[in-house]
């Protein structure tokens, strides 16, 4: 069985959680491969809603084993809470049903302090971080500095490794910041019965999968954040500090090329961000309120880990365009389309214009937004509820003629819609 990839095709938030929920039905394994407790899935299964940051959301399937991969940067503290809210609701977690790689990176209580001061020194130039450590953790990764998983697995070398992570962050911290150090005995402590707990979920996650594969298992793999965050093809410097994109997914669990199936790319019906950057298709008026809803359910566009209002748009083809490309998409997934019922007029952004010069494609990447006009198509809305649609046969005409012209100006099929929170609606187009 081949390794499928589930990625973000805009700047997160599209819904890819209860997209995996759905696929995650069919899978044996499903792997998470990037970023840290800074991104949300959220599912709701009957009067169940479940927020996971760290856990794989496909685990709530009773029959699937959950992996963490070691492209991941994970707050012990964090994935111990969430694990037990799951155990709360009858969800088992065990090692026989989670799996931790030790070439995972950890985030301390200093990576958060170094988080809060390095956004704090940005003044005016602040990119909308969720303050949860994931840049300063991936920055001592890169540098050579981090804590892996596997430091959980030698109780004797721990308590040096983590006193010197942390004198290395109270160097900075009072240097650079004029901030207050941190006292490593509390966290030294902290860490010595994270070790304790986590230890028996840790292994090797690159040889597990890949047995799993020649098996003939069915491995599917989540991706936090979306594509137009990526490190190296998002709109940076307005990104996250991981690899969101299909590649990642490879170097995040340890798989090579020759393994990879579908790559299904999941788009809401209209655009949202968090957080400061470009947005060339933003709307401010009693539009925005219609898509972003009021805050009092799941469903509304309000972010999973930081609570914040996102702000809303319409789609934009020319990212999306952008986005299919660079993670060799197959299929989308559309979610969300029962959010624009009501609308009188719907609009697409099919191109943008600049100096007069008209681009369906991006000249520079997503990393230069700026001074591009959209240029739109607009398309009748429709009145109907589609919360009860579960047959391509089900949605209106305008709907439909909605998800057609994605299909023709994307080249590949929508094969999913989700037209509601719940994990049954959605309509599959065969």
């Amino acid at each position: 069985m081949p390794l499928d990839i589930v990625i973000g095709a805009q700047w997160g938030d599209e819904g890819k959680g209860r997209m995996v929920d759905l696929l995650a039905s069919q899978a044996d394994y499903v792997a998470r491969y990037n970023g840290g407790d800074n991104a949300g899935h959220t599912v709701t299964v009957g009067e169940q809603t479940f927020k996971l940051h760290l856990i794989p959301s496909g685990i709530i399937h009773s029959h699937t084993i959950g992996v963490l991969g070691s492209g991941m940067v994970v707050n012990p503290a964090t994935l111990l809470e969430e694990m037990e809210r799951l155990r709360a609701a009858d969800v088992e977690i065990t090692p026989r049903r989670l799996r931790i790689a030790f070439g995972a990176h950890l985030i301390t209580p200093a990576h958060r302090a170094l988080d809060a001061a390095q956004e704090a020194a940005r003044g005016k130039g602040k990119i909308g971080t969720t303050l949860r450590g994931i840049g300063p953790a991936y920055t001592d990764k890169v540098s050579r500095h981090g804590l892996r998983a596997e430091i959980f697995l030698d109780p004797a070398s721990l308590p040096e490794k983590v006193e010197a992570h942390l004198a290395r962050a109270n160097r900075l911290l009072t240097r650079l910041y004029t901030a207050e150090p941190l006292d490593p005995a509390p966290i030294v402590e902290q860490f010595r019965a994270y070790a304790e707990t986590l230890r028996p979920y840790i292994g090797d996650i690159s040889s597990l999968l890949h047995t799993a594969l020649r098996k003939g298992k069915r491995v599917l793999a989540e991706g936090a954040q979306g594509t137009l965050l990526d490190l190296d093809q998002g709109t940076y410097p307005f990104v996250t500090s991981s690899t969101p994109i299909a590649p990642g997914a490879l170097t995040g669990l340890g798989l090579g090329v020759g393994c990879v199936g579908r790559v299904i790319g999941v788009t809401k019906a209209f655009q949202t961000r968090v957080g400061a950057g470009p947005f060339p298709t933003e709307v401010e008026d009693s539009t925005a309120e219609h898509l972003r809803g009021t805050g009092a359910n799941p469903w509304d566009e309000f972010g999973t880990t930081t609570g914040r209002p996102r702000r809303v748009g319409w789609l934009d083809l020319v990212l999306l365009r952008y986005a299919l490309r660079v993670n060799g998409v197959t299929e989308l997934a559309l979610t969300k389309l029962d959010v624009l019922s009501g609308l009188e007029r719907i609009r697409l952004c099919t191109a943008y214009r600049r100096d007069g010069e008209t681009f369906t494609d991006l000249p520079f990447g997503p990393g230069s937004l700026e001074g591009f006009e959209p240029v739109y198509q607009d398309f009748p809305g429709w009145q109907e509820d589609l919360r009860a649609a579960r047959r391509w046969e089900d949605l209106p005409d305008a709907a439909c003629d909605y998800i057609l012209h994605i299909e023709d100006q994307m080249g590949v099929p929508v094969t999913l819609v989700s037209v509601g929170p719940e994990r049954e609606q959605v309509v599959e187009i065969v």
